[in-house]
């Protein structure tokens, strides 16, 4: 017998070998070579991209492989192959996967770089993206609209891959339920690590969005799990979930600023997710809940500063009757099992209530619909510094069930509900983030359908003998950490690049100065010799370079004749001027960004640094966006203007900076507005950018500046106004404040310079 079955398996065998032999591995060269390639491939195929540069190449991948042979399209050695240019990769069909692509130094020339379909009729299903790295593959306009990865059909697959950098307009990953065969559609994003997405300014810079307004009350059962999102800061909303049924299960979120929002859509489970903020930043976020029958189970909230709708729990306030586009009441949700440690103020109820605004919004953009059937149970809340105001509430909050949770501080919140209970509890530092009580709190609310909660965040049993108040059951499993790095992402890919060496050049004319300036590399430091410099020409900053001068006591001038600009910003240039004059002629100004493609951001920070004679300061283009303006003990005068950050009037949310300092700086005969900082249209999602405007003095400015007003900070959201001296500026205004969002100047001393303007609820255009 054991003979028959030995010669049967052997058959088998023999029969397997014969078929695989039907099926070919076949390396490419070029576009040509590939497309035939893919012309011809059948279930099985191994197509492989011949190492190099793959260059303006548009991939169009199609093919019917099968569960147990799928057509693979990857990379000779995994990261060798570039896929650069203008270039793009779509797929239709069958079980298709393609592994260990690069894609730098390009964009895509259509919509996306990678989009799981060819055409409305070719569609990819039972498809995998996988070990690929996407990194900075954006467009040069800012203002250009395209998506990363595009999910159509169902069954498919990002796993493994590092994506960053994405600085223009549209979310990196985007889940499209457009058409029946779009929608349950069960796609896993899952393993991969989002690297560093700048900061956009403005709406659309999410890095997932599941479905869409119009889409959202449709099922996606898409599930986002074990992924790493490391400092994705693109915009207030990390991920946007906008249909039903989706999952968010054990991911990390690393110093990101913004939130896990369940935009639109009902149905969501978010379970075993950690949330890592710092002592340093009020941005970072954690989960923002709106609409219906969401559970938020087993989280772990460590450090996390964010207020309203960046507050590590938001549930918001909805519209009654809202339209899909809009924001629905949230009902019959549950929040248990949740950890929030040194946290501030975690629970926040009726984020977005706007009742006071109702005399500038019409009546269907009121936020009036308290929580209602909300239970909050089994959560634990610890501060090693008491945080004696635990919930911040901005509407009743009678909608809610609070049942067994503790906090080891006191609550002198408005609301004290008796399901928060003051306990004190030892706890021990595992791990660094990691903070855990040294014994279980089993003091546990049983609530309807509780007994699924079955597991903690590392997957320890919640048993009746053994559970715990807390994301966490004793005992941790050993050399348990939150963040392992090499769990995320490609095998091949290392995201982490050591510093190169910091050089410092000595320059004494300025045919040195623009030699060095074009040799240095990012990071170096040029020093200027004392004297004069004659500059005719622009000086471009396109990497992080400090000019200074080489003794502070006595500073260089830099006198330029150049006919647009001084300085020339580039994309990702970061300039550094500490210690030196610039003198210009009237006929350019001091600062400029490029025309256009500003495809990233740039920084300028100047300290102790003299400017006169120049039509602005700083001069814009639309589509330019600054991360940080750092402006101190310096002096301005005799310019035009100031610094004009209004470019962005298409009142979309946008706008051109994010951080602008200016402190303990002189102000003396600016002929128009000291700043004009815009951000137009009414998105309250759009929470920027951030203005401190402190301890300076400005005098004799303002006399041309039309509207009369010596600071514009219109639609800009956070607003510090405060220790300032303005002394004989011949304007009606210095500034007119939003006094809804809490602006309001402090100690500020005014002289035959008009007044600061306090305006409750300021009138904006609806963008929907």
């Amino acid at each position: 017998m054991k003979k028959i079955l030995f010669g049967f398996s052997c058959l088998i065998m023999l029969m397997t070998c014969q078929e695989q032999t039907k099926f070919k591995s076949l390396k490419v060269t070029n576009i040509n070579e590939l497309n035939e390639a893919l012309k011809n491939c059948k279930a099985g195929d191994h197509i492989i991209l011949a190492n190099g540069i793959w260059k303006d190449v548009e991939i169009k991948f199609y093919g019917e492989g099968t569960k147990d042979q799928p057509i693979v399209l990857k990379a000779e050695t995994p990261g060798k192959v570039t896929i650069e240019g203008a270039s793009s990769l779509k797929l239709g069909g069958e079980y298709l996967e393609v592994k260990g692509l690069y894609f730098k130094n390009g964009y895509t020339p259509s919509k996306s770089i990678i989009q799981f379909k060819i055409s409305n009729d070719t569609i990819a299903n039972h498809s995998k993206i996988t070990q690929c790295v996407i990194e900075e593959f954006t467009q040069p306009d800012r203002d250009v609209t395209d998506h990363w990865v595009e999910f159509w059909g169902r069954h498919n697959e990002l796993s493994h891959c590092y994506i960053a950098g994405k600085s223009n307009f549209g979310p990196t990953i985007r889940v499209f339920l457009k058409g029946n065969e779009h929608i349950k559609n069960y796609h896993q994003i899952v393993n991969n690590h989002f690297g560093p997405r700048p900061r956009k300014g403005g709406p659309h810079g999410e890095t997932i969005q599941i479905g869409a307004s119009d889409t959202s009350m449709t099922p996606s059962h898409t599930i986002v799990a074990n992924n790493l999102f490391d400092r994705c800061n693109g915009e207030v909303e990390v991920i946007s979930s906008k249909s039903n049924f989706n999952e968010f299960r054990n991911n990390v979120f690393f110093e990101s600023e913004g939130s896990l929002v369940l935009r639109h859509g009902n149905y969501a489970t978010i379970d075993g997710n950690i949330f890592i903020g710092n002592d340093n930043s009020k941005f970072i976020g954690g989960i923002r809940i709106i609409n219906t029958g969401h559970w938020v189970t087993n989280n772990y909230f460590y450090k996390l500063k964010g207020e309203s709708f960046r507050s590590p729990i938001a549930i918001m306030n909805g519209i009654p009757k809202s339209p899909l586009n809009r924001y629905n009441q949230v009902t019959d949700a549950v929040i248990a099992y949740n950890s929030f440690i040194d946290c501030k103020s975690p629970w926040q109820f009726s984020v977005g209530s706007n009742v006071s605004q109702s005399e500038v919004l019409p009546p269907s953009e009121i936020r009036s619909a308290r929580p209602e059937r909300v239970v909050m149970a089994n959560n634990l809340i610890y501060n090693e510094v008491p945080d004696e105001y635990p919930i911040i509430n901005y509407d009743k909050v009678d909608g809610v069930t609070f049942k067994n949770n503790i906090t080891t501080s006191e609550n002198k919140s408005e609301v004290q509900p008796e399901g928060l209970v003051t306990k004190a509890i030892s706890v021990n530092k595992v791990s660094e983030h990691l903070i855990v009580p040294s014994e279980n709190i089993n003091d546990i609310y049983a609530g309807f359908e509780f007994e699924s909660i079955s597991k903690d965040i590392f997957r320890t049993a919640r048993t009746s003998t053994q559970n715990s108040i807390g994301a966490i059951v004793n005992p941790v499993p050993e050399n348990t950490v939150l963040i392992d790095k090499s769990k995320y992402g490609t095998q091949w890919f290392k995201a982490e690049v050591s510093r190169a060496e910091i050089n410092t050049f000595n320059v004494s004319t300025a045919e040195e100065l623009k030699s060095k300036l074009n040799e240095a590399t990012s990071g170096d430091i040029i020093l200027l010799n004392s004297g004069h410099y004659n500059l005719n020409t622009a000086l471009p900053i396109n990497k992080e370079i400090t000019i200074a001068s080489n003794d502070k006591n006595n500073k260089v001038e830099l006198i330029f004749s150049s006919e647009k600009t001084a300085f020339e910003m580039h994309p990702k240039g970061k300039l550094i001027l500490k210690d030196v004059i610039l003198t210009g002629n009237k006929a350019q100004n001091a600062f400029t960004t490029l025309d256009k493609n500003m495809s990233k951001a740039y920084d300028l920070k100047l300290e102790n640094v003299d400017i006169s004679n120049f039509k602005s300061v700083l001069e814009v283009s639309k589509g330019s966006f600054a991360d940080s303006i750092t402006v101190a003990n310096s002096t301005i005068k005799n310019c035009d203007n100031g610094f004009m950050l209004n470019k962005e009037t298409n009142n979309g949310g946008d706008y051109n900076a994010e951080f602008v300092t200016i402190n303990n700086t002189y102000f003396d005969n600016i002929g128009g507005t000291i700043l004009d900082f815009y951000r137009g249209g009414y998105d309250e999602s759009t929470i920027g950018g951030y203005l401190k405007f402190n301890e300076n003095t400005v005098t004799n400015s303002g006399k041309t500046q039309k509207d009369q007003i010596l600071i514009k900070n219109r639609g800009i959201v956070n607003v510090e106004l405060s220790n300032n001296t303005f002394e004989n500026n011949p304007v009606k205004f210095i500034a007119i404040l939003w006094g809804e969002k809490g602006q309001k100047p402090v100690d500020n001393s005014i002289k035959n310079s008009g007044r600061i303007e306090i305006v409750q609820n300021l009138e904006l255009k609806l963008m929907y």
